[in-house]
């Protein structure tokens, strides 16, 4: 059946204004009603009702840390600008990604000296950028209605309280664009468990479709999805590997749990992408779940930090 091609910009507006809504509800929970609101989230988005108190499983221990870990240090790895600092101190000027500019408003930015290509960021949350191939052909009227939107937003309310963005300043970042000559990228995600490396997600995204597979820091392919997209793909084990995972392991240092994403590129050389720290906000769609159940076990929770602001009373 072929869709009605004049219902789409009206569909798209109505998602926009019913999650802004969310949004605009989500911004002003606290306590208890903050507590209840996850619990709905983690329902609608798994079926299954959330234990904060005695978290066993993977997805209801980021939950927990949702609440309980959203350190400052948390904060400013997540901010994507600010990260930079990290990764320079902990690893290397080497492996992060040029940056070409950093600014508070779309219209600071003069598009002239920019290259032809170029990533443009949001730091203060995800999936907030839009990748440029050709600075020519860019919609330069819809990047500052998508940066405008997103520069007044906080992400901590916008998909299941990842208090951790919080208290980030907002501003847009530019970055060096990086595709290897087959025009792919492939994408290492690194799960660290008490800052040890222990699965690696590979992820590629190729013209004829994606690849992704979950391997063990042998290089050997293991049945886990994080998800219930198809594990199709047997990928040769990286010359990089040590190289990945011992840059991984000093990032992931300090925490309990932190999934540490980095490229690969044909020279060989490895680049930063992020620290994630709720992946998937902790709500997998399992096709096993006896996997949440067994990462659930690896991840040791620290003592509770209670977030300024945050009242914790519904926890008593």
């Amino acid at each position: 059946m072929k869709k009605d091609i004049k219902k789409i910009p009206l569909i798209r507006e109505i998602r926009s204004f019913l999650k802004w809504m969310i949004y605009q509800r989500n911004k002003g929970m606290n306590g208890r009603n903050l507590f209840l609101a996850l619990n709905d989230y983690c329902y609608r988005k798994t079926g299954r009702r959330l234990n904060i108190t005695e978290p066993v499983t993977y997805d209801e221990k980021i939950q927990w840390l949702k609440l309980y870990d959203s350190t400052p240090l948390k904060t400013k790895l997540a901010d994507k600008y600010l990260v930079r600092e990290y990764v320079r101190d902990t690893i290397g000027e080497r492996y992060l990604t040029k940056l070409l500019g950093v600014y508070r408003s779309f219209d600071e930015i003069d598009l002239s000296i920019l290259p032809d290509r170029f990533v443009m960021k949001a730091n203060h949350g995800s999936k907030w950028n839009i990748i440029v191939k050709d600075k020519n052909s860019l919609n330069i009227k819809e990047a500052r209605r998508r940066f405008g939107k997103w520069l007044k937003m906080n992400f901590a309310y916008c998909n299941g309280f990842e208090l951790h963005y919080r208290d980030i300043e907002p501003c847009i970042i530019i970055e060096e664009y990086l595709e290897n000559r087959s025009g792919e990228l492939p994408d290492y995600k690194i799960s660290c468990f008490g800052g040890k490396p222990e699965l690696i997600q590979y992820i590629n995204r190729r013209p004829e479709g994606l690849q992704i597979a979950v391997y063990d820091t042998g290089w050997r392919k293991t049945d886990i999805a994080f998800g219930r997209k198809e594990i199709n793909a047997d990928i040769p084990r990286p010359e990089c590997l040590e190289e990945l995972l011992k840059a991984a392991e000093k990032l992931s240092a300090p925490f309990s749990f932190v999934r540490v994403d980095m490229y690969v590129l044909d020279s060989g050389e490895i680049k930063f992408g992020e620290m994630t720290f709720t992946p998937a906000s902790g709500v997998h769609r399992w096709s096993d779940m006896q996997h949440d159940e067994m990462l659930g076990k690896m991840i040791k929770l620290p003592e509770k930090y209670y977030l300024p602001g945050i009242d914790y009373r519904f926890d008593r």
